[in-house]
């Protein structure tokens, strides 16, 4: 990870696969790249909206696209798969039309379960934001998460919240760690996630590294029932 903030950019193509699986020619790439762009804050801005917040807030830890001729998949993982369902499949009918409606294509919207929230970076982080926008302790609320990712297999957790925090007059940064978070180890499956708390002092930037195990050995955390993303890496042939 060295200096960059965010670790999966440094792995793609290596250790992990791209959130957009798909092909295009040099004239139609830039307009489904930011089409792609559109559909994931669409998507975002859709199942957080006010009028849902009665309901459980669907935690999203991430949209995978994939394209063919045809059609647009749109995969949405997140650990509260039946507050995006809704009752008879209503509310993913509703979010399929209005995608539709929105880039003019055959959209399949898909929903895969996190089944193991607590080490997931992205469900981290907006859990925290949850407490934090309820007016919860934010020291309180970053000791509860790290301890949760730890007891529940996490190899190390970072933390990083900036603001005005608790209310105070001048911003500032606070960090906290738990266990080994590798910066430049290309096979350490580091994960990330930020969130934004909307509070009546102002904005709350969290910023959440976990550290979910090795690709080499094969120690990986996975939060999802199927098998990790990532891409397999080539054995070597032993001479002689």
């Amino acid at each position: 990870m060295g200096q960059k903030v965010r670790p999966t950019g440094f792995r793609v193509g290596i250790m992990t696969d791209w959130a957009s699986a798909w092909y295009a020619n040099k004239r139609d790439f830039s307009e489904l790249l930011i089409e792609d762009f559109r559909i994931r804050k669409f998507i975002a801005a859709y199942l957080t909206k006010t009028k849902d917040r009665k309901d459980q807030r669907p935690a999203i830890a991430k949209i995978r696209i994939e394209r063919t001729r045809e059609r647009v998949s749109v995969m949405v993982y997140s650990s509260r798969v039946g507050a995006i369902i809704g009752k008879k499949g209503e509310k993913i009918d509703k979010l399929t039309k209005a995608l539709e409606k929105l880039t003019r294509r055959h959209i399949e919207v898909k929903t895969i379960e996190v089944t193991r929230p607590e080490i997931d970076a992205q469900i981290i982080a907006e859990d925290i934001a949850e407490q934090l926008e309820k007016r919860s302790s934010f020291r309180r609320t970053m000791k509860t998460a790290m301890q949760r990712a730890m007891e529940g297999g996490a190899k190390g957790i970072k933390l990083q919240l900036s603001g005005r925090l608790g209310g105070a007059e001048m911003a500032r940064c606070e960090k906290s760690m738990e266990g080994s978070i590798p910066l430049s180890t290309l096979r350490a499956k580091v994960d990330y996630g930020f969130s934004e708390a909307s509070t009546a002092q102002g904005n709350i930037g969290i910023k959440c590294w976990v550290n979910n195990g090795d690709f080499v050995t094969g120690e990986i955390n996975d939060t999802t029932d199927a098998q990790a993303g990532g891409l397999k890496r080539p054995q070597r042939r032993r001479r002689g």
